[in-house]
């Protein structure tokens, strides 16, 4: 039975949750900088202010700091690990008889804790501010004319701008996909000129996408000191394909980890493939265990070092190209389940449980040896 030491638990563990948050810190200020430097290159020519670009740098961070986490918690449980054994503190645990298993097994439990608040707090907060950033993206960076599309339990929402400052905007509140067709019923459609200018509003039984237009049956067409026109049928030009319009629908990213079970959904009943949002939902759910993993991997190469064989920075650079070799491999997994290769859970799970079964046996190798 493994034998737990309370105060040398939180010893370790405070080691380690400061080198963690000291490690963060760095990493989140390398990561805004060069998304600054970046937004500042793409909007040289828009004449966007640099307090917005600032701004926009700040509401993707939590989502990019979600995306580096594995390699902070390695980072960070290096530089603990090594303090330990720079003050010989690591030395004279083992001497007096206490196993790697007992002083790792707090700072797992801290990280898995850790892993459950990046996934249940920090991921929704997170989710919102990027959804922001896209919008704050396209109109001030990218100046995307061909409009927005949301998917939501709420219907289908479309935006397009057209010649003249014209813009129409369409809410469907049914959607299913039909080879290359986008069937909708409940179509309104609301035609403005700028900001504040209505022209007029189209109402729809049912509406279809297919070569670059809507087709609109059983319409009704109201507009401004005019009475109501009904028409049997009418069309309207769109520069909206289906391809486009699945581009256009909400990343996984921008959806929160409490969302996206209800997104899915509603996603599928669309007759939309859910597939990246599901395999992304169940990549939240493996993160705790990937960090702690992570925590294993920095152990097996700095929990015993030797300093005087001057093998130190070996050991940090293998810990290193082990991170690198993680992350290429949960890409690779990640490609192959998006492309329905592998299955959906042993593509979310597999990088998580390799590394841990990894980094268990490497452990079990150095205890033995």
């Amino acid at each position: 039975m493994l034998r737990i030491y309370p105060t040398l638990s939180r010893y370790v563990t405070r080691n380690f949750l400061m080198a963690f948050l000291g490690t963060l810190l760095v990493i989140a200020g390398l990561i805004l900088l060069f998304d600054l430097i970046e937004l500042l290159r793409r909007a040289a020519d828009t004449g966007t202010p640099a307090a917005t670009l600032v701004m926009m740098a700040l509401l993707k961070l939590p989502n990019m700091i979600q995306t580096v986490l594995p390699f902070v918690v390695l980072i960070g449980g290096m530089v603990a690990f090594w303090r330990l054994s720079r003050t010989s503190e690591l030395v004279i645990l083992r001497a007096a008889g206490v196993s790697a298993w007992q002083f790792l097994a707090p700072i797992l439990v801290a990280t898995m804790l850790i892993g459950a608040f990046q996934v249940t707090v920090v991921n929704p907060v997170g989710a919102k501010l990027f959804a922001r950033y896209q919008a704050m993206e396209q109109e001030f960076v990218e100046q995307d004319p061909d409009g927005t599309l949301e998917l939501s339990g709420g219907g289908l929402w479309l935006r397009e701008a057209g010649p003249g400052e014209r813009t129409a905007v369409m809410r469907a509140e049914f959607v299913r996909q039909d080879n290359y067709t986008l069937h909708m019923s409940g179509v309104s459609v609301f035609e403005m000129k700028g900001e504040d200018d209505f022209i007029r509003r189209i109402e729809a039984r049912s509406a279809e996408l297919a070569d670059q237009e809507f087709a609109l049956k059983d319409v009704w067409v109201m507009a401004p000191g005019l009475p109501s026109e009904h028409l049997e049928s009418m069309t309207l030009p769109t520069t909206l394909t289906i391809g486009r319009i699945q581009e256009k629908f909400a990343q996984p990213e921008s959806v929160s980890f409490w969302e996206l079970p209800e997104f899915i959904r509603f996603f599928e009943a669309a007759g939309f493939s859910a597939h990246r949002h599901t395999l992304y939902w169940h990549t939240l759910l493996a993160s705790p265990v990937l960090l702690a993993a992570m925590v294993l991997v920095a152990a097996v190469f700095t929990i015993n070092p030797n300093l005087r064989s001057g093998k130190l920075m070996m050991r940090v650079l293998g810990g290193v190209i082990a991170g690198f070799a993680l992350y290429f491999y949960s890409k690779v997994t990640y490609a192959l389940g998006l492309s329905e290769t592998l299955p959906l859970v042993l593509a979310a799970w597999s990088p998580a449980a390799v590394t841990l079964l990894l980094g268990v046996a490497s452990l079990f190798h150095l205890e033995d040896g």
